[in-house]
């Protein structure tokens, strides 16, 4: 059918070219895949990452594409992007959009271990690749808006399992130059690969949600490809039979513009939130409330002291999955309000080591986390675009000081610096590649619409 939603996606991601791809979006996506691949470089410094890579090892003779960190490691395609994306994501530490999501780790890993699966001779340009990216991001975004759910803090799913198995499924079907009719197979096919549900946060299994995304999404271009078929109408909202209706109970699809001179790509008008330490994007307002009144303390007392406080309350939005008083692991405390302010509090800074067995169980951190009450005001909700942390700390004294945090910096309303970026960059790439080996990647990632080969990346 020409004239359906589903259709006009197809359209959408056959039809894109590199001259639809703004200055501004261009840059963006490539401050995106420097930060994500950065993500995945430290990522798989982990457990999580480790029993990933072990397992595919196991079903892996083909020996393809390249593993995050590990120099002279390759799997097969698929099971290389679904170890990158564990690696993206074991830590939190990935970029975030809204409606919530995270977008570059369910399409690069894909589109990365694609550029090195094609034979000589056709490999995709730089060009090819950002273009190609942008439009898994375009769809992911798109998708996003279909229901206002997808505004909010999720309950239900964890957003990238499912728009961002979608997104991977467009990027890489652009990437391979698949037909119209095989792009809109592709999206029915990735709607059937797609879903992870919520209770999984905070645990060892939320990584595998970014990993299956962007190998799921590589799975449905591929099957797609060699003529597999699924139902054409799988975008739109059909009485009696849903499509990928069935992840929103709110559910109102609108055709995407076909790309061209009066199509504004979602990236050129909201930037992408970038994570300043590993943790879960709600963490990131409670901690900078909680440095701001650790100042004031400091200067109220001249240093921090914990037996000064009698009580640390909280103001954040309605949140099950992220309201955790007493974290007992590190995917835990990623996701604990309480841990990160208290983290904060006590070390003037939350990092990578805030989430060690031995920081997690520290006997300071815990009389702080005894100390602290939760409250949800009206007016905080839980949406990343409105949202707010206060911490105040009410002082045996009587004396009460307060810190509140609207917008982070690393927020798409306040974005990191080229300085800041390239600073978390180097620092997450220095614990597994040495210093000419960052370099070289900075510049090619900031040179990448001239690279002749995607896959040297």
């Amino acid at each position: 059918p020409e004239d359906t939603v589903t259709s006009s996606f197809a359209s959408f991601i056959h039809g894109a070219r590199p001259d639809h791809l703004s200055k501004t979006v261009r840059h963006r996506s490539k401050r995106m895949i420097l930060d994500s691949i950065g993500v995945g470089l430290v990522g798989s410094t982990t457990h999580v990452f480790d029993i990933a890579l072990r397992y595919c090892r196991l079903y892996s003779p083909v020996a393809v594409s390249s593993v995050y960190g590990k120099p002279g490691v390759k799997l097969s395609p698929t099971l290389a992007a679904f170890t990158n994306g564990v690696a993206t994501h074991s830590m939190d530490f990935d970029d975030t959009w809204h409606p919530a999501t995270h977008p570059s780790g369910a399409v690069l890993p894909a589109l990365l271990a694609a550029s090195q699966m094609l034979p000589p001779g056709t490999k995709p340009t730089g060009m090819d690749f950002l273009l190609a990216f942008n439009v898994g991001l375009e769809v992911q975004g798109r998708l996003m808006h279909f229901s206002t759910e997808a505004h909010n803090i999720p309950k239900r799913f964890h957003p990238p399992s499912v728009v961002g198995t979608m997104g991977s499924a467009a990027a890489t079907a652009k990437l391979l130059s698949l037909s119209r009719a095989q792009c809109c197979h592709a999206l029915g096919i990735a709607a059937s690969l797609a879903g992870a549900p919520m209770a999984n946060a905070a645990t060892q299994a939320k990584p595998l949600h970014i990993g299956n995304a962007t190998r799921l999404g590589f799975e449905a271009a591929l099957l797609a490809a060699r003529g597999m078929e699924a139902n054409p109408f799988i975008l739109d909202d059909i009485p009696g039979c849903s499509g990928f209706s069935a992840f929103y109970g709110v559910y109102h699809p609108k055709p995407l513009p076909a790309p061209g001179d009066h199509h504004e790509f979602l990236l050129e008008k909201q930037d992408i939130a970038f994570k300043r330490f590993p943790a879960h994007l709600g963490m990131h307002w409670v901690v900078d409330a909680a440095l701001s009144v650790r100042n004031l303390f400091v200067h109220y007392a001249g240093s921090f002291s914990p037996a000064l406080i009698r009580t640390i309350v909280l103001k954040i939005p309605v949140s099950k999955y992220i309201n955790r008083p007493f974290p007992s692991s590190e995917h835990q405390a990623r996701h604990s309000f309480q841990f990160n302010a208290c983290a904060a509090l006590l070390d003037g800074e939350v990092g990578l080591g805030s989430f060690t067995e031995s920081s997690i169980h520290r006997q300071e951190l815990r009389e702080l986390l005894d100390k602290v009450v939760v409250e949800h005001p009206e007016d905080n909700v839980a949406n990343f675009d409105k949202m707010y942390g206060e911490v105040a700390l009410l002082l045996h004294s009587g004396d009460v000081l307060t810190g509140k945090c609207d917008t982070f910096y690393g927020h798409w309303r306040k974005p990191l610096t080229k300085e800041s970026l390239l600073k978390k960059f180097r620092s997450n790439a220095s614990h597994v590649l040495p210093e000419e080996k960052i370099e070289t990647i900075i510049t090619t990632v900031d040179n990448l619409e001239n690279l002749s080969d995607s896959s040297q990346l």
